[in-house]
């Protein structure tokens, strides 16, 4: 118990004291807030903490824009013409589904109804009903039950269950109203998570992924939960999974980074190896990532998501100069994994951010010396 309560405290000082970090020849060693050596994020032109977009892992103007007149409005029009203009079976279709049905669910949970106003996220519900042929109406009402599920109710139980199985069914619905649409079937790989899906009936599913978006990053990332050591799978069915999908992967193709999240899924709650991050299965990982985003599109919308990964793992293996080129592409915004899995996901991207700065400058660097 004693060492738990140690690494608690460790953990809470390098996020209280990671953004004032000094550079110093052969090490990095923290100083008061204040010092005239400590390393300054804001000197790289980095956003102050405070004004971190928490909510997308990269830009999507649109979107934003979009998302900022359903809700003061509460008339889903908007989204419903938004999502009739993006590509089908593109990786943002998918992004949008999310981001509509989080800010419903979101909205629900700070506004669950009362008697001086009504539930939030209304205009879902609205929109469902008014048009129920919609197809992206659809979608977005199916990924929002998954998301109650998740984030209501716990996993295993009768109300988890019930949600899950009305969410399939939504995806059913969703399905027949756009034939070609894979963004149904990737709703459903949460699904299948959720109710232990056999590995016949989610090889099945995942087929019908493949026939309408081989290359789909966002699928791969939901199918490779189901096959991680945590849920359904091993370490070296997560593995096998995405180095296959990796080795199949087309040319510009972020697949070639999915090992990297493979890795990540199965990091050590302690690390007690020396030299981990090191070692030749994170190196490899790393520089199948580095690869991938180097050859893909500059407008991948999942481009940044794996940026947001790459920083986490370039800090972890004292890359620093290699962090600080990501994370020149990507701040401003941390809705991306590692961030959204902490409590606060700007603090904790701010810590790693002022460890890069602090890394960078120990081995020379300067703002002079970063490239933009």
């Amino acid at each position: 118990m004693e060492i738990l309560w140690v690494l608690m405290a460790v953990i809470m000082m390098g996020a209280v004291l990671g953004p004032v970090l000094l550079r110093r020849r052969g090490g990095i060693r923290q100083v008061a807030p204040g010092s005239p050596d400590a390393a300054d994020p804001a000197n790289y032109g980095f956003l102050r903490q405070e004004e971190l977009d928490i909510r997308m892992p990269g830009p999507d103007g649109d979107l934003l824009d979009v998302l900022d007149h359903v809700q003061r409005s509460q008339a889903w029009e908007a989204a419903s013409q938004l999502l009739a203009g993006t590509e089908t079976h593109g990786e943002r279709r998918w992004q949008r589904v999310q981001a509509f049905a989080g800010a419903a669910s979101l909205e629900l949970q700070q506004r669950p109804g009362g008697v001086s106003e009504g539930p939030g996220g209304q205009w879902l519900r609205v929109w469902r009903a008014e048009k129920p042929k919609d197809a992206g109406g659809a979608a977005v009402h199916a990924e929002f039950l998954v998301q109650q599920a998740w984030r209501t109710s716990s996993q295993g139980t009768d109300e988890f269950r019930i949600i899950l199985e009305e969410a399939k069914e939504a995806c059913g619905q969703a399905a027949l109203l756009s034939p070609g649409d894979p963004v149904p079937y990737i709703i459903e790989l949460s699904i299948a998570r959720g109710l232990a899906y056999s590995r016949e009936e989610f090889e099945q599913l995942w087929l019908k992924i493949l026939d309408r978006a081989p290359a789909h990053m966002g699928a791969h990332l939901a199918a490779l939960h189901y096959w991680c050591e945590k849920w359904h799978g091993s370490r070296d069915l997560a593995y096998s999974f995405a180095e296959a999908a990796a080795a199949r992967a087309p040319r510009g193709s972020l697949l070639a980074a999915l090992p990297l999240f493979a890795v990540y899924e199965h990091l050590p709650e302690v690390n007690l190896v020396r030299g981990f991050y090191q070692s030749e299965v994170v190196t490899k990982a790393v520089e199948g990532a580095l690869f991938a985003v180097h050859a893909a599109r500059a407008d991948d919308p999942m481009l940044a998501h794996v940026r947001h990964l790459l920083v986490f793992f370039l800090v972890r293996c004292e890359r620093w100069s290699e962090a600080m080129n990501q994370l020149v592409l990507v701040d401003g915004h941390v809705g991306a994994l590692p961030w959204t899995l902490s409590a606060d996901p700007a603090a904790d991207y701010a810590v790693y951010r002022a460890l890069a700065v602090a890394g960078y400058e120990a081995n020379g660097g300067s703002p002079a010396t970063l490239s933009h």
